[in-house]
């Protein structure tokens, strides 16, 4: 049996928990919403990395929807609403395929029913306007983690990609950390500074996750981990989802893409833009300035580095798929999966090692996070702390 057969027969047993998809942005971006326009029940590579076939075919037994909305929108939180409801949406059009989730035992028993579970994950702490009365309310809607930042900074806590002002979290950025722990929302630590991961971790009780992060030792891009952070996730009980975007894996891609934006933002486009407009700018960039090729090897780089790391326990996969332009050789959309999985197999990874990988830790958090929250509602009451109260 081949490498590849044998990852495609652990996939059938243990599917990929991802932590990462943009679909929900996309469908508002390319047809605001209109499911028939991109019916996902079909085959819609001309214009998406995700629908159920190629979900079926990549292995996906769970997958955390990104309900992202950009950060200079004045209206974040209807957004963000919105997106839920595009999610919600999605899971009701296709209830042979996909299995709203909440908690980990939701999870299991979508995959003994070989469905896809369905979870939510909003990307920047803009989508609660610095309110923890709207956090609550995101996770009552389904929402089961939060990424503090996204390229912005917030009020209360430095993203990787800004200038830092807050110096990691303010007061009530740890107040926003320890609500989550009461709520049971996992603290996603992907898109924020370093100080900012190294204060959450301070703070949480409970495990985090870095939903789309890869190793800053590999890659030098401040959207990666760096060591000394993979190296606390093993006493914190959280994990690293490993992410396929070239530009955070590939050094060269990195040099490559910053040139690439500058390039987008000449020609007036926001350079995270994906319309047909902004994609004509990067596909007439990329013919003058041909992109550096990340592979299906340089994200298992990543993962053997992080696994010496952080342990095979606190590793996991969000390939930020349908959030970026440009993919890896041989991950190319959701169906890639066991090409991954097959280049580790071949590396000396064990099927239990690969089973942890792709299903068993990312499941483990989230009940790790459900029993926290069990024990911090008996003690503590919901915080209505304010940044003005807490921040001054």
């Amino acid at each position: 049996m081949t490498s590849l057969e044998q990852a495609r027969e652990l996939l059938r047993a243990h599917p990929v928990v991802d932590g990462h998809n943009d679909l929900p942005w996309a469908l508002r971006e390319q047809v605001r919403y209109d499911l028939d326009a991109r019916d996902i029940a079909t085959d819609q590579h001309t214009h998406l990395h995700t629908d159920i076939p190629r979900l079926r075919a990549g292995g996906v037994g769970a997958q955390f929807w990104s309900v992202y909305v950009r950060s200079d929108l004045p209206d974040a939180v209807p957004a963000t609403l919105e997106q839920i409801d595009c999610v919600r949406q999605l899971i009701d059009r296709h209830p042979d395929a996909l299995r709203a989730a909440l908690t980990a035992a939701d999870m299991e028993a979508a995959r003994a029913e070989g469905r896809i579970a369905s979870l939510m994950g909003a990307e920047g702490g803009h989508s609660i306007a610095n309110s923890l009365g709207t956090l609550r309310g995101l996770y009552a809607l389904g929402v089961r983690y939060l990424t503090l930042t996204h390229n912005d900074n917030v009020g209360w806590a430095d993203s990787a990609t800004d200038v830092p002002k807050a110096g990691g979290l303010t007061a009530f950025g740890r107040e926003v950390v320890r609500e989550m722990n009461r709520e049971g929302m996992l603290v996603d630590l992907s898109h924020v500074a370093a100080t900012t991961m190294r204060d959450a971790l301070d703070v949480s009780t409970a495990p985090v996750i870095f939903s789309h992060s890869s190793s800053r030792a590999v890659c030098d891009h401040p959207r990666n981990i760096p060591d000394d952070v993979l190296e606390r996730l093993p006493a914190n009980g959280g994990i690293a989802m490993v992410t396929f975007v070239p530009k955070f894996v590939l050094q060269a891609a990195v040099d490559w893409t910053a040139a690439a934006d500058e390039n987008m933002r000449a020609h007036g486009f926001h350079h995270l833009a994906t319309t047909a407009e902004a994609m004509k700018v990067h596909r007439a960039f990329e013919e003058s300035n041909p992109r550096p090729v990340a592979t299906v090897a340089t994200v298992a780089d990543h993962l053997d580095h992080m696994r010496e790391v952080a342990g095979i326990d606190h590793l996991g996969i969000g390939g930020d798929y349908d959030g970026t332009a440009f993919t890896p050789e041989g991950l190319g959309d959701v169906s890639g999966y066991p090409h991954l999985l097959a280049e580790l197999l071949d590396r000396g990874w064990s099927h239990p090692d690969l089973a942890k990988l792709t299903w068993q830790n990312a499941v483990r958090v989230l009940a790790a996070a459900e029993d926290v929250s069990r024990d911090l509602r008996t003690t503590r009451p919901p915080s209505n702390a304010t940044i003005e109260s807490l921040d001054g």
